[in-house]
């Protein structure tokens, strides 16, 4: 797993690009990455799943920990270009609306509900 923080100022987010394999051996460390952005004040996160090949349980643990974070502190986090298993393992367990996914970075900064993948499946499902 390879993990690289980016802010981006012109979408107010930060950006952590993620890729090759969460899973219970590189989770700790994503874990630990994502607090210390939270820690160093960003709390609108959009993690770039586009190289993310799988995700375990405990790598969506990371997520479901930074989101409640980011919440507490009137942010975000939000996944972009998570492929079509990891959209579904969210959907599965009844996170897509926690986490919710986007096709791309821009839309997962601007949060624009029309532009979420899997969003009729979404709304189906509830």
């Amino acid at each position: 797993m390879s993990v690289q923080i980016v802010p981006r100022p012109d979408l107010g987010v930060t950006v952590v690009e993620i890729a090759g394999e969460l899973d219970i051996d590189s989770a700790p460390a994503f874990r630990e990455c994502l607090t210390g952005v939270v820690r160093d004040g960003a709390t609108r996160i959009v993690v770039d799943a586009h190289r993310l090949r799988f995700c375990d349980s405990i790598g969506l643990s990371s997520l479901i920990t930074t989101q409640q974070a980011c919440l507490a502190r009137g942010g975000f986090l939000r996944l972009a270009g998570a492929d079509d298993a990891l959209r579904r393992l969210l959907l599965i367990v009844g996170l897509l609306d926690y986490v919710p996914a986007y096709a791309s970075v821009e839309a997962a900064a601007s949060g624009d509900p029309a532009a979420r993948a899997y969003a009729e499946h979404a709304r189906a499902a509830r």
